[in-house]
């Protein structure tokens, strides 16, 4: 029998929740420098690639053998811009969340494919250990309703903020403790790769009862969800 939400139905111009763990529930991020890298890795594929700015180093004879090296690695990586939009996204310690818009029916698969592949080499460089990171190929789930859509949101953010109020090893504010959107939604930080305008149009930007904010802090329904999410 298939693992929940492991059978996936594309279309173009869908949103989709989309996650995963590590193998065994073994965390996949051990330090603020593994976060980062993974926020880095999303960062160059949904910002548009600066193709005219990379073929000038390449030709460019004062150029460095170094920088004609990652210039040559950048041209040849897959980009996702206008085909891959993120609403809204938190990393956990053993698994992470995504909100997507996909713009054309296959583009998920292979950007998912390309972030594991990618993600899954540099960890095991790091920490000197072989074979697969995750615990299964990645799940993604069809959001079918607004309600849904909101709800996934509010969800998704929940979970970085109550991993964070019970304490973390690293350093620094609940934003930076754990990894997600949600200062975007809150206009605390101004994100390029980060879309949460479709969500916020739902909001007060002037009644704080009507606002994402006080949306995020009220107790939590996942029923409407229930059959999208992880079970940790």
């Amino acid at each position: 029998m298939p693992a929940k939400n492991s059978e996936k139905l594309y279309m173009s111009n869908g949103y989709y929740h989309i996650y995963n763990r590590g193998v065994e529930k073994r965390k996949i991020f051990l330090s603020d420098m593994d976060y980062g890298v993974f926020l880095s890795y999303l960062k160059e594929y949904l910002l548009p690639k600066d193709t005219k700015t990379l073929l000038t180093i390449l030709g460019n004879q004062e150029s460095s053998l170094q920088d004609k090296h990652e210039a040559t690695k950048l041209l040849r990586m897959n980009n996702f811009y206008g085909d891959i939009t993120l609403i809204a996204y938190c990393l956990m310690p053993n698994h992470f969340h995504f909100l997507i818009h996909q713009n054309t029916s296959n583009a998920i698969d292979t950007f998912m494919n390309s972030m594991a592949t990618r993600y899954t080499m540099y960890f095991n460089k790091k920490d000197k250990r072989v074979g697969p990171l995750y615990q299964s190929v990645y799940k993604a789930v069809l959001v079918r309703t607004d309600e849904q859509l909101l709800q996934l949101t509010k969800y998704i953010h929940r979970n970085s903020l109550e991993l964070a109020s019970k304490g973390h090893p690293f350093k620094g504010s609940p934003f930076t403790i754990q990894p997600s959107s949600y200062p975007e939604y809150l206009g605390l930080r101004n994100t390029t790769w980060v879309h949460p305008e479709n969500i916020l149009k739902y909001f007060s930007k002037t009644n704080k009862f009507l606002s994402y904010k006080s949306f995020v802090n009220q107790d939590e329904s996942t029923e409407v969800i229930r059959e999208m999410l992880i079970d940790i």
